[in-house]
C-alpha cells in the first residue's frame, strides 16, 4: 500500500541534510595540501628540473609523463581497493585519506631534493614524482568521493563543493605565494649577463636549499589539514545500496559508468579543458623566464592567477546556481583570446591582464566538473540500482582520464622543447625555443579549450535532480540507512 510522504517529514529531512559552516570549511581544508602541492609542481617543477637540477628536456619529458601516468594508473587501483574496503569507525573513505598523509608528505619533499649525483638524477625525480602522483591519487579519490557521503541533498553538495574549491584555492594562494617567495632567490636573472653566450650556469647550493625549505613547508600542511578534516567532517553511511549483498565488482561498475552517456561526454570534454589548463600553468613561468622580458614578474603573475581564481570562485558558484552549469562553461573560453594576446604581445601590462583572466577561467574549469559529477551520479542512480561505492568509481575514473590527458599533453609539449634545442640551465635560449614556448602558451591551450567546449555543448547535460527525483533518491537512501 502506498503512503503519502508528510510535508513535515520532508522538511525535517531537508534540515537534517544541511551541512554546517564548520563542516564545509573543514571539508575544504582537507583538500588544501594536494592543491598547494599541485600548484607548486604545475608552476615550478618544470623550471626546477630544467634550470636547477639541469636535466635534459627529453628526460624532463619522461619525468612529467611518467609521473602523470602513474597518477592516472593509480586511479582505477584506488577505486578498486576503496570500493572493496569495509566501513570502520571513522568511515569507509576517511581512513584512506589519513593513511596516505605521512607517505605523500615524504614523497613530496624528496621530489624537490637535489641528490649529490648527477648521472641518475632523471631516475631519482621520475621515481619520486611517480610515488607522489600515485599517493596523491590515493588521497584525492576518497577525499573527492566524500562529497556524495556528506549529505543526500544536491544543493548542499553543490554548496560544499563551492566551499571546498574556495578554501582550496585560498590555501593554494597562500601556499603558492610562500613557495614562490622562498624559491624566487634561486632564479635571480642578474646571474646571466647580456653579453654571455648561451650555455649552462653553475647552480649555487643556496638555490637548492631554498627549494628544500619550500618543499618542507608544503609537506607539513598534509598532516595538519588531514587532522582538521578528520575532526570536522563526519562521513555518512554509504547510501548507494543496503548493506546486504556484495554489490558490483569494480570492473563491472567501471563498465557501467563509462557507458553512461552524460558521464562519457563530460569526461571527454574535460580531458581537453583540464589538459589546456595544465599546459598553460606549466609553461607560464618558463615563458616569462626564457621567451620574454618578464622574469622579474613571475611571482607577481602567479599570484595574480591565484588571487583572481580565489575571488571569482564564489561568483562562479552564483552563476552556476542562477544560469546553470552548461551556460557557466562559456566562462572557460575567456582564456582563449588573452592567451593568444600574451604570445603576440609579451609585455608586463598585457601579462597581468592575461594572468587575471586566466585565473577567472581556471576557477570555473576546476569548479564545473566537480559540481557536475554529483548530478551525473544521481542521474545514473535514478536509472540503475547498483552499488555500493559507485560514487568512488565515478570520481576515480574521471581523475584517471584527466590525468592521462595531462600526461600526454605535458609529455609531448616538453619533448617539443628538446626538439627545438632547449639547453638546460642556459642563460639564453635559441630563437626556436622562444617560438615553441609562444605556441605552447597560446595556440595549444586555445585549440584544446575550444575542442572541449564544443563537445560539452553538444546534447543535454544532467541537471540538479528535480524535487520528485530528489525525494525518490532520499527515500532509497533512508531505506539503505535503515537496513545498514
Amino acid at each position: 500500500m502506498s503512503r503519502r510522504t508528510s510535508p513535515w517529514k520532508c522538511l525535517e529531512d531537508s534540515r537534517a541534510s544541511r551541512l554546517s559552516f564548520c563542516t564545509k570549511v573543514c571539508y575544504g581544508i582537507g583538500g588544501v595540501p594536494n592543491q598547494i602541492a599541485s600548484s607548486a609542481t604545475a608552476f615550478y617543477l618544470q623550471l626546477f628540473l630544467l634550470d636547477i637540477a639541469q636535466i635534459p628536456a627529453a628526460q624532463v619529458s619522461l619525468v612529467l609523463f611518467g609521473g602523470k601516468v602513474s597518477g592516472a594508473a593509480a586511479d582505477p587501483v584506488a577505486g578498486f581497493f576503496i570500493n572493496r574496503s569495509q566501513r570502520t569507525g571513522s568511515g569507509r573513505l576517511m581512513p584512506w585519506v589519513l593513511g596516505c598523509t605521512p607517505f605523500i608528505a615524504l614523497a613530496y619533499f624528496f621530489l624537490w631534493f637535489l641528490p649529490p649525483f648527477t648521472s641518475l638524477r632523471g631516475l631519482w625525480y621520475t621515481t619520486f614524482y611517480c610515488l607522489f602522483q600515485g599517493l596523491a591519487t590515493f588521497f584525492q579519490v576518497p577525499y573527492t568521493a566524500l562529497t556524495m557521503l556528506l549529505t543526500p541533498c544536491p544543493r548542499e553538495r553543490d554548496s560544499a563543493t563551492a566551499y571546498r574549491m574556495t578554501v582550496e584555492m585560498a590555501g593554494t594562494l597562500v601556499g603558492a605565494t610562500v613557495h614562490g617567495l622562498i624559491v624566487s632567490g634561486a632564479h635571480k636573472h642578474h646571474r646571466c649577463e647580456a653579453t654571455v653566450t648561451p650555455g649552462p650556469v653553475t647552480i649555487s647550493p643556496n638555490a637548492a636549499r631554498l627549494y628544500y625549505i619550500a618543499a618542507a613547508v608544503v609537506a607539513v600542511t598534509y598532516p595538519v589539514c588531514s587532522s582538521l578534516l578528520c575532526l570536522g567532517v563526519k562521513e555518512r553511511p554509504d547510501p548507494s545500496t543496503p548493506a546486504s549483498g556484495p554489490g558490483l565488482s569494480f570492473l563491472a561498475g567501471l563498465g557501467l559508468t563509462t557507458r553512461h552517456p552524460p558521464y562519457l561526454k563530460m569526461v571527454i570534454s574535460f580531458l581537453f579543458i583540464s589538459a589546456a589548463v595544465q599546459v598553460e600553468q606549466s609553461y607560464l613561468v618558463l615563458f616569462c623566464t626564457h621567451a620574454s622580458q618578464l622574469h622579474d614578474h613571475v611571482q607577481g603573475l602567479v599570484l595574480t592567477v591565484l588571487v583572481s581564481a580565489v575571488l571569482s570562485t564564489p561568483l562562479w558558484e552564483w552563476v552556476l546556481q542562477r544560469f546553470g552549469k552548461k551556460t557557466s562553461a562559456f566562462g572557460i573560453s575567456a582564456m582563449v583570446p588573452f592567451a593568444i594576446l600574451l604570445a603576440a604581445v609579451p609585455t608586463a601590462p598585457v601579462a597581468y591582464v592575461v594572468a587575471f583572466v586566466s585565473g577567472v577561467s581556471t576557477a570555473v574549469s576546476l569548479l564545473l566538473p566537480w559540481s557536475m559529477l554529483p548530478d551525473v551520479v544521481d542521474d545514473f542512480q535514478l536509472q540503475h540500482h547498483h552499488g555500493p561505492g559507485l560514487e568512488t568509481i565515478f570520481y576515480s575514473s574521471y581523475v584517471f582520464f584527466t590525468k592521462l590527458s595531462g600526461a600526454c599533453a605535458l609529455g609531448i609539449s616538453t619533448l617539443s622543447l628538446e626538439f627545438s634545442g632547449y639547453k638546460a640551465g642556459a642563460c639564453k635560449q635559441a630563437e626556436e625555443v622562444v617560438v615553441t614556448l609562444k605556441v605552447l602558451i597560446g595556440a595549444v591551450p586555445t585549440c584544446m579549450i575550444l575542442a572541449g567546449l564544443c563537445i560539452l555543448m553538444v546534447g543535454s547535460t544532467p541537471k540538479t535532480p528535480s524535487q520528485d527525483a530528489s525525494s525518490r533518491l532520499s527515500l532509497r537512501r533512508r531505506t539503505s540507512y535503515s537496513l545498514a
